[in-house]
């Protein structure tokens, strides 16, 4: 069983090296800039009629996309961030989700923005600024419940007696390389569709489905090594609030926002009585 471990650290921990190096970061956020800049010119090209008309029906002719698409992009380096912290503990993994809502709120605010005419007029648009300060204040909301929630993480008293760290966290390992495959196909094949003209879903919301059968997965590999029931309940209890993130990306404006913040303050109510009950168990 420890060789199987080896391996699977032997292929994780290079990826994951690669991917956080400060010069891989870079390159991508130099990309990230070359990527606005090119769709902002190809959406302005189709405003004039200059593209070919195969290439002209796959792009939108509102600059805003373009917006759109960028925060997509950092959306999906964000989950492949995520996907990398799931071996570290349940509350960083929790919290790294916490900060993807807040960018897909974000996200959605500027996606609003691709609904308007140009050049931005209020008149008929009443509505969507609601959403957008919807979504606007629902980001701060869950940014600044998100400090809190880290700041008393700093004092969780996570035990981690009788525990076989290195099986247990080699085996959140090779499920988080397995869900970094998953995510590839799905991503690669949302592509595909986008390419091919054919409407489909968000492949992020699937993808967070994963996530929620992911979150319970280790939480059943996390009894097998340490069989404790506040461990097993607080565990579990971070699983609900992934669950809860999850309606909040399906729910419609306001709902969702209303469902963040929800989740948010489940977590880091549930973090407080671990937290205490953890203490309570070292005076024993």
């Amino acid at each position: 069983m420890d060789t199987l471990f080896s391996r699977i650290t032997y292929i994780f921990d290079p990826l994951h090296a690669f991917y956080e190096h400060e010069r891989v970061y870079r390159k991508i956020s130099i990309s990230l800039v070359f990527l606005f800049l090119c769709s902002l010119g190809l959406i302005e090209l189709n405003r004039q009629g200059l593209l070919p008309a195969e290439l002209a029906a796959l792009l939108p002719r509102n600059h805003f996309y373009a917006v759109h698409a960028a925060f997509t992009v950092i959306l999906v380096l964000e989950v492949i961030s995520l996907i990398f912290v799931l071996p570290c503990s349940f509350s960083r993994s929790l919290g790294k989700q916490f900060e993807i809502l807040s960018l897909i709120l974000i996200r959605n605010a500027f996606k609003e923005l691709s609904y308007f005419a140009e050049p931005l007029s209020y008149e008929g648009n009443i509505e969507k600024i609601l959403h957008i300060l919807a979504s606007g204040f629902g980001a701060l909301l869950i940014f600044a419940l998100l400090g809190v929630y880290y700041k008393i993480q700093k004092r969780s008293g996570e035990d981690g007696r009788s525990i076989d760290l290195y099986g247990f966290v080699a085996s959140k390992k090779a499920i988080s390389l397995l869900l970094l495959v998953s995510f590839v196909c799905m991503g690669g094949y949302s592509i595909y569709q986008t390419l091919q003209g054919i409407e489909h879903p968000d492949f992020l919301h699937g993808f967070y489905t994963q996530l929620i059968l992911t979150d319970i997965l280790i939480v059943l590999v996390s009894q097998c090594f340490h069989p404790s029931a506040k461990m097993i309940f607080r565990n579990s209890g971070y699983a609900l609030s992934t669950l809860m993130i999850r309606l909040a990306l399906v729910a419609p404006v306001y709902y969702n926002v209303l469902l963040g913040a929800a989740a948010m303050l489940f977590a880091i109510l549930l973090t407080l009585v671990s937290q205490h009950l953890f203490q309570q168990q070292r005076k024993l």
